[in-house]
């Protein structure tokens, strides 16, 4: 294989079509991560790697000095590894056939925890840094080495606090099944299988589900049974309670259906979580103890 040499980054290419979508540029980061030769080849035995955006939103990095940190043949000879993917849409197409479709948003949670650190620190820092008048001398003018030092200060701040959530994020988007699986693969797991620990999770999480579900009923059930009625016991506010909840949605908001919440979440909270939990136990119990 010829020289690789560096070209600049299309429009395309440095994301510059993608402003603001953590979605799409998720599913660059997995194809990133898993196909570390990003190749276009013109003409047999040439080939040009193209430098990438040093700023990625929130894919990982794609810049050539990276490319020794990514897992595909990593500390191998070219020609002596198998290559899964030969360039970023074979990329897309195999993750999407062999892993899911889904496989192309892993990751996107920590990303997004990652952009909201490294940004919110580094843009937040750089603009109280300049709000407070450091990036000016005292005769008022504008600073280019102040304004450079608070910038470099900044992206120091934003990466030490977001790398941690960035590992994560890679650890993620790597795992693969064996089939097109390269470099280690992290199995990271909350909990261990078959651990109490799951089963209160679980029922902690569906607690809230439940609350969320049944608070505007409960709201409405109370107005219904709370209602003055007539001389023959006929409400004189409801007819229903889809009539309350639509005259609760349309007079006092969405929010409305969802006043007592709290104290819906610790009376059907517990219960649920309790519920769950002990039910969950028994039943591993009784399949242990009984075979």
């Amino acid at each position: 294989m010829g020289a690789v040499q560096q070209v600049c980054p299309s429009p395309w290419r440095a994301g510059l079509l993608f402003p603001g979508c953590p979605g799409t540029r998720t599913a660059l980061g997995v194809a990133a991560v898993r196909q570390p030769q990003t190749e276009m080849t013109w003409g047999r035995g040439r080939a040009r790697r193209a430098c990438r955006p040093q700023e990625e939103l929130p894919n990982p990095r794609l810049s050539a000095s990276a490319s020794a940190q990514e897992p595909t043949g990593e500390l191998k000879a070219p020609g002596t590894y198998q290559r899964h993917y030969r360039n970023v849409f074979h990329a897309f197409f195999t993750i999407g056939k062999v892993d899911g479709l889904a496989a192309l948003q892993k990751g996107l949670a920590p990303a997004l925890l990652y952009q909201f650190l490294m940004n919110g620190i580094r843009l937040g820092t750089y603009g109280l840094a300049e709000s407070r008048g450091y990036l000016r001398t005292d005769e008022g003018i504008h600073s280019p080495i102040r304004s450079a030092a608070a910038g470099a200060l900044a992206g120091v701040m934003g990466a030490y606090l977001g790398s941690p959530i960035y590992m994560v994020k890679t650890h993620l988007q790597a795992q693969a099944k064996s089939e097109i699986a390269v470099g280690h693969q992290y199995k990271h797991q909350i909990f261990p299988p078959q651990s109490w620990k799951v089963a209160l999770a679980a029922a902690m999480v569906s607690g809230i589900a439940v609350v969320l579900a049944m608070t505007p009923f409960d709201v409405a059930s109370t107005r219904l049974y709370n209602q003055p009625t007539d001389t023959h016991g006929k409400g004189l506010m409801y007819r229903g309670i889809l009539d309350a909840l639509l005259q609760t949605a349309r007079k006092e908001g969405f929010f409305g259906m969802y006043k007592g919440i709290g104290a819906s979440y610790f009376r059907l909270g517990p219960h649920t979580i309790l519920s769950l939990f002990f039910w969950d136990q028994l039943r591993f119990f009784y399949s242990t103890y009984t075979k």
